[in-house]
């Protein structure tokens, strides 16, 4: 799934510095990232997606190796 990382507050400080109300420049942003369907993605984010990869990674990895070692292990029968 792609995400789109959407910075409101630097958004909102832009807005402002060219002159906008801060209340406006907050609607704004807050639409936009609505608009979007965006969310604001963090380090905790994307690490929890590291470690589910990861683990689902290493489930393969072991599933893998017990079907090759299966496999291994029936042809040595057959020899």
């Amino acid at each position: 799934m792609a995400s789109i990382t959407f910075d409101t507050l630097k958004f909102t400080k832009r807005l402002t510095e060219s002159g906008m109300t801060p209340g406006q420049a907050e609607a704004i942003a807050s639409a936009l990232a609505e608009a979007t369907g965006s969310e604001l993605v963090t380090k905790d984010h994307l690490r929890a997606e590291i470690e589910s990869a990861k683990n689902d990674l290493i489930k393969w990895m072991a599933g893998l190796l017990l079907a090759q070692a299966g496999l291994v292990t029936a042809l040595v029968k057959l020899l």
